[in-house]
């Protein structure tokens, strides 16, 4: 079993039978050493969903709804060099065609680094 207390995760060393009566995902990612940045969003996006779907702020949503917000506030934009290899059609690539996409393609990744 296991409680909560001053927003952290108490085990208490004691299995009972029965499901948990709610997730304790966000503080057990604590433990297991997530960044802080991460945990706070976590808990934001939490008490969101605890308020845009109504359930309580010790019910956990079974699955997050289709327009939730992401875990990280904005995701980056794929690498150039990425769009580039995703972009080509390797089925119909010539050996000396593909040779020179990768030439490309390593060019855009060392201009980045």
């Amino acid at each position: 079993t296991a409680r909560e207390w001053n927003d952290q995760i108490v085990f208490l060393h004691r299995v009972a039978a029965g499901a948990a009566d709610r997730s304790y995902g966000i503080q057990v990612a604590r433990l297991a050493g997530l960044p802080d940045p991460v945990v706070k969003r976590a808990q934001e996006l939490l008490g969101r969903l605890a308020v845009d779907h109504g359930a309580g702020p010790t019910k956990s949503p079974a699955a997050a709804p289709p327009d939730a917000a992401p875990l990280f506030a904005a995701a980056a934009p794929p690498h150039p060099a990425v769009e580039g290899l995703r972009s080509l059609d390797l089925d119909r690539l010539t050996p000396m065609d593909a040779f020179d996409a990768l030439r490309r393609l390593r060019g855009l990744a060392d201009d980045d680094g």
